[in-house]
């Protein structure tokens, strides 16, 4: 890579000066303007350009299209234009320039990264969990629930035992902007949540709403259940980082892989973008229930409770 032009790294070097004291941006954020700025002018260096008043728009835009293709995730190269965009409004400001070149150039979308989810089978083996152990049977009941119904960790620390309706299968879930929906709880969550209701009046004081409980006797909070399902994903030798948000991307993906009804599958998440809330859809409870029953590879009942 060629050395970059003195005259393009004084500007560079006059610029952090200005975020220093005129900004007064912190040391790690100008490090960052630092590095950026410095490995775009060895780039346009090399294209012979020796001063930034020398640099166009199609230069710009064919650099970012070369790192894109050298491996520079979206994210960087954002980053990188931002930086030279900057530095170029600075300069035009100043004298130095009658055009900000970058101004125009767009840098590659950043696209969402996939949600990762356990399969199917790594989902089993977490939740193979028999010990009475109190706290035990709270978890499992706590993991069966996210992956049964796809709540996310907020809807499942609020949750109060008033929300359940166990004989049912169902239960009441309170999402983004207090909105309510009506939820199919699986055959195993069910069975799991009862083995936590005979044993959580062990941890629950008087007149206490919340169904899950610390064994501080209040409720669980957020940032304990995360804990303790990574605690259970080491315990259980999975390969892969267990969180309460990766379970309802199980969740979704293998309700979705089953049955192909995604409304239903955005319905029963409650993403108010995808489908609103029930109330503004033609889904009803037990369309839900039907496709729940029918796709969710821990709710399927047996032939015998059919019959």
């Amino acid at each position: 890579m060629a050395e970059p032009a003195p005259a393009l790294l004084a500007d560079i070097e006059a610029f952090i000066e200005f975020l220093r004291v005129e900004r007064q941006l912190s040391a790690h954020t100008r490090d960052s303007y630092r590095r950026h700025l410095e490995q775009m002018a060895e780039r346009v260096s090399a294209l012979g350009v020796e001063d930034w008043s020398q640099l166009e728009g199609s230069q710009v835009r064919s650099l970012l299209t070369r790192l894109h293709k050298e491996g520079l995730v979206p994210r960087t190269l954002a980053a990188k234009l931002s930086a030279l965009r900057s530095l170029c409004d600075w300069l035009v400001r100043h004298g130095r320039l009658t055009a900000n070149p970058a101004r125009g150039v767009q840098a590659p979308k950043q696209g969402r990264p996939l949600p990762k989810n356990l399969d199917v089978d790594q989902v089993y083996q977490l939740l193979a969990i028999d010990e009475q152990d109190p706290l035990a049977v709270r978890d499992r009941a706590m993991m069966e629930l996210f992956y049964s119904s796809g709540l996310r960790l907020s809807e499942l620390v609020g949750l109060d035992l008033v929300d359940l309706k166990l004989d049912e299968r169902q239960i009441r879930v309170t999402g983004k902007g207090n909105k309510q929906r009506l939820l199919p709880v699986g055959r195993m969550a069910v069975e799991w949540l009862g083995k936590w209701l005979a044993m959580r009046p062990a941890f629950a004081q008087a007149d206490e709403p919340a169904l899950f409980l610390s064994k501080q006797k209040r409720r669980i909070s957020a940032r304990s259940v995360q804990l303790r399902l990574d605690q259970w994903g080491n315990r259980q030798a999975l390969d892969a980082h267990v969180h309460p948000h990766k379970l309802r991307h199980s969740f979704a993906t293998h309700m979705l892989e089953s049955s192909g009804d995604l409304r239903a599958v955005q319905e029963l998440l409650g993403h108010a973008n995808l489908a609103t809330t029930q109330i503004y859809t033609h889904l009803d409870f037990q369309h839900l229930a039907k496709v729940y029953d029918q796709a969710h590879p821990r709710a399927k009942r047996s032939q015998d409770e059919d019959e």
